[in-house]
């Protein structure tokens, strides 16, 4: 089966992104079930009901989220009652919302999906590493499949991670840093892995946001208001082929379309 994850949508112009690119590769791939991180479709900050029910009428079947997923304050207003949305998991255990799922694809198979949030140079929650230990089993009674989000800072905590579930899970793919990195690879036991998928949105940017007033942050060292950029967009992403009977990865492809 095929599962296409995209890189962290940012702000409107990730939203176009999504909108005007995604149905040609959806022809072009063929996909079974598209997950997105969707932690800065709202202004670049956060999720609103109407930005999620935009992406999901785009073509996207799961949003996952990040350290951002609080931003917008309404947020709380539907994330216990949308179910095609999670959180990262290793949240105190009373957080709203919930840090996993498991969706069906539109060939009738169960895919476990986890989201998970880094702790170097990030809040510090509970230990993603040992929550997997405790999720895993229980959604391997389930299906096989299991698609990892690990929202993380740092190369090599995800490396670790990836490391950690070779063989347990599908595929860990990194989302947080908005750089689309060229590691994708299978691991030694089946494990689909990429650092970081990468950034849907304003490509003419500095990680989305407007590149005069990053510079002017550099330079002066004074609080500045960031703002999403305009120009030229971008959609990111990684194409899973994943075999139905082992879970395991068999291509990882990435994807990274611009437009004007």
């Amino acid at each position: 089966m095929r599962v296409m994850f995209i890189g962290d949508i940012v702000g409107r112009p990730g939203r176009r992104a999504v909108k005007e690119m995604l149905p040609s590769l959806i022809v072009q791939h063929k996909p079974n079930l598209i997950i997105a991180n969707g932690e800065n479709a709202a202004g670049g900050k956060g999720i609103t009901r109407k930005t999620a029910d935009e992406l999901f009428s785009s073509g996207i079947d799961i949003l996952t989220m990040g350290n951002h997923v609080w931003d917008q304050k309404e947020v709380h207003d539907f994330i216990d009652g949308e179910q095609r949305m999670i959180r990262p998991a290793n949240y105190p255990p009373d957080t709203p919302g919930r840090g996993y799922l498991i969706a069906k694809a539109d060939n009738d198979t169960k895919v476990g999906i986890i989201n998970l949030s880094g702790r170097v140079f990030m809040q510090p929650l509970d230990c993603p590493f040992r929550f997997l230990d405790d999720i895993l089993p229980l959604i391997r009674e389930e299906t096989n499949i299991v698609i990892i989000d690990f929202h993380a800072e740092a190369t090599s905590e995800k490396m670790a991670l990836a490391w950690y579930v070779d063989g347990r899970a599908s595929a860990v793919v990194g989302t947080h840093t908005h750089i689309q990195t060229a590691d994708e690879r299978i691991m030694s036991c089946g494990t689909g892995y990429i650092t970081d998928v990468g950034m849907t949105g304003p490509r003419d940017s500095i990680l989305g946001v407007d590149v005069e007033s990053v510079i002017s942050k550099f330079l002066t060292l004074r609080p500045v208001r960031f703002h999403v950029a305009d120009g030229p967009i971008q959609l990111n992403a990684v194409l899973l082929e994943i075999d139905l009977e082992r879970g395991t990865t068999e291509t990882i492809k990435r994807i990274n379309i611009v437009k004007n």
